[in-house]
């Protein structure tokens, strides 16, 4: 058959162990046989990184700024286990990390859902996306254990010297502190990220902090994200039929749990961190969990949710049969073409996106399906494929599709 052409390489990104056997089978089985694949690639497999001093990762993140698509592979962030396993000369940070900071991205991450494998939360039925704010907060803290009695305060001194204080709390004895911290840069970058994406899938977008408890810190997120959609997103949101709805954190919360879905939740860093993986549990399985980070100029990079499956890695050297869930990363490819396609006005890479994602679904539908789903699946006639008979079973509906 005549192949799919692309005009315009989208970047890809390898990764580390059992994800990486799939990569390639993914290609090999689902995208080059029907499409002429033009990639920009980088090899982002921990021996890589470590042999050129992490630059391939920082080189990857400037390809998707010129190309404005990604797909990446899961990738391994080092712990000192790693550090001797792979013989590194340091801990290499996060790729993923690495290159969100260079996109000034969020992450966004929403369900598969599959008709014959239902939530575990009833009235869910339509894909619930988690918006996560991947700066700050927690996760750049500074905390300390206190001995005894003592006074800790917040202390800011200008460029000029001049100190603002702020009383933390008069210790009688033993305690612990913590302060964080947050720019109001990165705030807005992740409110136009969120308003983008919303239009993008015209879907509502909702959004929660505790301005009513915390009146400066997490008020500022409220008044940012409200300023920037009164002066530039209201007029696009009426004009696409879709809602910006604020509330707080434990209201939004109970109002999730009690709708039927189909809407972004943004959160704030650790509230996105605890939800999505909470929504990707109620849904079924992290393995059916799609991930796409958005900058807010609009550049893409699509991988799965999930990390490179170790276990079954190493089952594999041996020898040993995996039935590993590649669907994740499957709908990564199909994610990134698809956007490939819509930026490039190329309607036969869209269709062919929406098909590989079509002959996924039919799969397990079909009741062809790893291991992880047959345990979660309504169906009763079900056949438990390998790692490799599934993509393969896939392969065979994509060609009748197509």
């Amino acid at each position: 058959m005549k192949k799919i052409k692309m005009t315009t390489p989208l970047v890809e990104m390898d990764g580390d162990e059992m994800t990486r056997i799939l990569w390639k089978m993914i290609k090999d089985e689902l995208i080059n046989p029907f499409v002429d694949l033009k990639s920009e690639y980088y090899d982002l497999g921990l021996e890589y990184r470590n042999k050129t001093n992490d630059q391939v990762t920082l080189d990857s993140a400037e390809a998707i700024k010129k190309y404005k698509v990604g797909v990446k592979c899961a990738t391994i962030t080092p712990n000192a286990g790693r550090v001797t396993e792979y013989d590194l000369k340091e801990m290499w940070q996060s790729p993923n990390g690495t290159i969100r900071a260079i996109l000034d991205g969020t992450v966004f991450r929403a369900p598969i859902v599959v008709d014959s494998i239902k939530p575990y939360v009833r009235n869910w039925v339509k894909p619930i996306t988690i918006a996560r704010h991947a700066y700050g907060d927690i996760y750049k803290n500074v905390e300390m254990k206190t001995k005894g009695k003592g006074k800790c305060e917040l202390v800011f001194t200008s460029e000029t010297g001049e100190e603002t204080r702020a009383l933390v709390h008069n210790f009688e004895s033993d305690g612990v502190v913590m302060g964080m911290h947050n720019i109001n840069k990165s705030i807005e970058s992740f409110a136009r990220s969120c308003f983008n994406f919303a239009l993008d899938i015209k879907q509502d977008l909702w959004f929660a902090t505790k301005d009513t408890i915390s009146k400066k810190y997490d008020h500022t997120f409220k008044d940012i994200f409200q300023d920037l959609f009164d002066a530039e997103y209201k007029e696009k949101f009426d004009a696409a039929g879709i809602e910006y709805f604020y509330t707080l954190i434990d209201d939004v919360v109970a109002r999730v749990v009690k709708s039927e879905g189909g809407m972004i939740w943004a959160c704030k860093n650790y509230d996105g961190d605890v939800m999505s993986d909470m929504v990707a549990t109620a849904f079924g399985s992290l393995a059916m969990m799609t991930s796409v980070l958005v900058s807010p100029e609009g550049n893409y990079e699509y991988e799965a949710a999930h990390g490179t499956v170790q276990r079954h890695y190493y089952k594999h050297l041996k020898g040993e049969e995996t039935s590993t869930n590649s669907i994740a990363t499957i709908f990564a490819w199909s994610g990134a073409l698809r956007k490939r396609g819509e930026l490039d006005s190329n309607k036969e890479l869209m269709e062919f996106a929406d098909k590989m994602e079509e002959a996924s679904i039919k799969t397990i539908d079909d009741g062809i399906m790893t291991k992880d789903l047959a345990v979660l699946t309504s169906l009763n006639n079900v056949k438990t494929a390998n790692s490799f008979e599934f993509i393969k079973a896939i392969r065979d509906r994509l060609e009748k599709l197509i």
